[in-house]
């Protein structure tokens, strides 16, 4: 079987799309059409199903791709750095969610790159659940870390850590709010004429403390609108309103006296991260490494 034919059913396979892989591969679309008609006459069998907007795999087109990807990964990482492990400089490209990404992943994982490091270059890009886990399944990052559990045998998710979600706001408006207050339906109610600072119209971090702790929606709105979770604390810290962040990105500004805890739940709301890979690239030494790097630095996150 030609290699050249089962990396364009790869490539095709994690885009989801004939387009998205011709621009992948540097190849025109009727190119990758041709080659993969090809495989499937080789094969006796379809491997895509044709719809409107991309294609879907065959059970057999996801079998091939889980038993042929791994390898095909590795003669490619074979092929960009060489056979003398020893001495190759490895580039991890890392992605995940800006904040997390910034505060938590990246710092840990610095003692494994620089001259004294042990030859890891970083790349780090950072998106949201959705684009770091198709750029993942695409081959243009080699280790994720997200929030979304993906589907499918083509990527693996392993558990990293537990984020606490805490609802603050700056001490001038906190007024008579009292944290522990007993009373789930009462503390919301308390609440309600604070706006709110969230990273989106649809107030994804209130929506879900709310749910979760008042069994209940926010009756408010967004007054401020800004999507990254660390001007979210510097809007909050200003005075801008209440909102719903993680403990660790907003501990120092709670030590401080910055901001301050408007409630107190028996059982802190938690979001699970997951580090996320191609099935089969841990073989890969350099991904291997970031991989428990990070999850050994996870045990003191908490």
């Amino acid at each position: 079987m030609d290699l050249a034919l089962l990396r364009t059913f790869v490539t095709v396979h994690r885009a989801g799309s004939f387009t998205r892989a011709a621009a992948l591969l540097g190849l025109s679309q009727p190119a990758v059409t041709s080659q993969i008609r090809t495989l499937e006459r080789q094969l006796g069998r379809p491997l895509f199903l044709r719809q409107a907007r991309g294609v879907t795999p065959t059970t057999i087109g996801d079998e091939l791709a889980h038993k042929a990807a791994p390898h095909l990964d590795a003669l490619v990482e074979i092929a960009e750095t060489g056979l003398d492990d020893e001495s190759s400089v490895r580039t991890l490209h890392l992605a995940g969610p800006p904040e997390f990404t910034a505060e938590r992943a990246l710092p840990s994982l610095t003692e494994l790159a620089g001259d004294e490091g042990q030859g890891l270059a970083l790349r780090a890009s950072f998106g949201t659940a959705g684009e770091v886990l198709d750029g993942l399944a695409a081959g243009h990052h080699d280790l994720v870390v997200t929030t979304a559990r993906p589907r499918g045998a083509l990527l693996t998710a392993t558990p990293l850590c537990d984020e606490e979600h805490v609802l603050v706001a700056a001490p001038s408006r906190a007024g008579p709010i009292d944290p522990e207050k007993p009373s789930r339906h009462g503390g919301a109610s308390a609440l309600e004429d604070l706006p709110v600072v969230e990273v989106h119209e649809s107030l994804p971090f209130v929506s879900r403390y709310w749910a979760s702790v008042f069994d209940a929606r926010p009756a408010a709105s967004g007054a401020v609108i800004v999507p990254d979770l660390r001007a979210v604390l510097a809007c909050v810290t200003a005075g801008a309103g209440l909102a719903v962040l993680p403990r660790y990105l907003c501990r120092t500004a709670l030590d401080r006296g910055d901001v301050v805890e408007l409630h107190r739940p028996p059982v802190p709301p938690l979001r699970t991260y997951v580090l996320v890979v191609r099935t089969g690239t841990l073989a890969m030494p350099h991904i291997a490494r970031a991989h428990d790097w990070l999850l050994r630095a996870a045990a003191d996150w908490c």
